[in-house]
């Protein structure tokens, strides 16, 4: 009785278990359904029919096509992978640095600076937005891919707390001994350290790069002459207005955008996970 009651128990855990699988997966699947089937859609046919009704049509593109040609998305890519570039390699080589110091150097203010950027970091991005603007439009920096790129760079508290937990887990026997032989504390950095925080600097970039490629708010805010610095968090909004939304021309250009992440995605998420640092040293 008792093996019977155990085996009744356990496929109840497994039904329950698979049923939120099931569960979480239609969740997040549904929403691409219903944007797939109302990019796939004639005019007529998205004024017609339901967001769950099958496209008539399944290779009709002309919706691709006018989202790209009309939100400017050549020109809001172009952009936005110019600011991914320096964004993503300026936050990786600030905050690693930082997070070297910080780490392997004790002084007084150390723990200041970590409490500090802690606080930082708690402290609603919004609720600093007016004084943010005095400062960009008093340096000129306004309508300025490269003063878009400065306030990006600032506000990237997370990257340094991975960093410097990342610094903990590699022993310091790897500096001393480099030090003995020679090497400098920058060639320790560059030449050590760096390399081995590979994991630590994929984690980083997807996390900087995700938050980066669909910031609207700074990017409207900051970036308002369309014409000429559309990004791709901003392109979309082409198609509304007062009238309504055009939402078989928006889920077509977010099916757009989305493929770029994806793909980044499905090739660097193996190295997120790879311990590259272990067995750095051996006893």
């Amino acid at each position: 009785m008792s093996n019977t009651s155990a085996r009744i128990w356990k496929a109840a855990i497994n039904f329950f278990k698979y049923a939120a699988l099931c569960l979480a997966g239609f969740m997040v699947l549904f929403p691409l359904v219903t944007i797939l089937f109302t990019a796939l859609k004639t005019n007529d046919e998205y004024t017609t029919t339901t967001v769950m009704t099958m496209p008539q049509n399944w290779f009709y593109f002309g919706n691709f096509i006018s989202a790209w040609q009309r939100a400017r998305l050549g020109l809001a890519f172009v952009n936005s992978a110019l600011i991914l570039v320096f964004v993503l390699s300026l936050s990786v080589l600030f905050s690693s640095m930082l997070a070297f110091v910080l780490n392997r150097f004790k002084f007084p203010g150390n723990a200041l600076i970590r409490n500090l950027f802690l606080f930082a970091a708690l402290i609603p991005g919004v609720a600093m937005q007016v004084t943010v603007y005095q400062i960009m439009y008093s340096l000129g920096l306004i309508n300025s891919l490269a003063g878009y790129i400065i306030l990006m760079l600032g506000t990237d508290v997370i990257s340094i707390y991975i960093f410097l937990q990342f610094f903990v887990n590699l022993p310091v026997s790897l500096d001393e001994s480099a030090i003995i032989d020679g090497c400098t504390y920058f060639g320790v950095y560059f030449k050590i350290l760096f390399p081995l925080l590979q994991p630590a600097i994929v984690t980083c970039m997807i996390l900087k790069g995700v938050g980066t490629y669909n910031e609207y708010y700074m990017a409207n805010l900051y970036l308002q002459d369309k014409n000429r610095l559309q990004v791709v968090a901003t392109s979309l909004y082409t198609f509304t207005g007062p009238m309504g939304s055009q939402y078989n021309y928006i889920c077509a250009g977010v099916i757009m955008t989305i493929i770029p992440a994806l793909l980044i995605f499905i090739l660097c998420q193996k190295q997120i996970y790879a311990g590259l640092a272990n067995g750095a040293v051996k006893g």
